[in-house]
């Protein structure tokens, strides 16, 4: 399974990456990463969604920044989205929510940036699912590209069922699933005929 250039100057924004199967970083080994924004010329920006942080629970978090919770407030999880700004929340959301910050990242995926929407989560009418996430990973231009040639990351496309899945552990070998592979059985070597 190799990348083309072509493949990726259309419509990468809103896909999946996957790390290979023979990634064996801790920082990057069965790594998940919705990607928010892409540009060859300005590069990638990604949130890694697979990365479950335990503590601060929402309602801790919420709590945190002087947010009340009610006991019928919308339920998020939260992620450690990247290694870039780890202290600032970014929220991946359904397009049910309107917000001054918000953006559209695909046609039914919004990124917001505002604590408006943690409140209006923690009052109960927030969006239908969201996904909270401390940092970010970028890549510089042309960065992304050379990776993915490797074979150091593989493409997916986005599926809702996935990315605001609650079970973390499975989020990876979900995707592969998604695309019809088992990341046992992808070789670490490919080549042109």
């Amino acid at each position: 399974m190799t990348h083309s250039f072509l493949d990726l100057t259309k419509g990468l924004a809103g896909c999946f990456l996957m790390s290979s199967p023979f990634t064996t970083s801790p920082a990057f080994a069965q790594t998940v990463v919705f990607i928010c924004a892409y540009s060859p010329k300005e590069g990638t920006m990604g949130i890694v969604i697979n990365r479950h942080i335990a503590k601060p629970t929402p309602k801790e978090l919420l709590n945190q920044l002087g947010i009340k919770t009610m006991p019928t407030s919308n339920n998020f999880s939260i992620t450690a989205g990247g290694p870039i700004e780890n202290a600032h929340g970014l929220v991946l959301h359904t397009n049910d929510w309107k917000g001054k910050e918000s953006i559209y990242v695909t046609k039914q995926i919004k990124l917001s940036t505002s604590l408006d929407i943690l409140r209006d989560l923690s009052e109960g009418h927030g969006p239908s699912k969201a996904l909270l996430a401390l940092g970010h990973a970028n890549w510089s231009p042309g960065q992304l590209e050379e990776e993915l040639n490797n074979n150091l990351w593989y493409i997916a496309p986005c599926q809702e069922s996935i990315l605001y899945n609650k079970n973390f552990k499975n989020k990876w070998s979900d995707c592969y699933k998604s695309i019809l592979t088992n990341p046992r059985k992808i070789s670490l070597y490919s080549g042109e005929a």
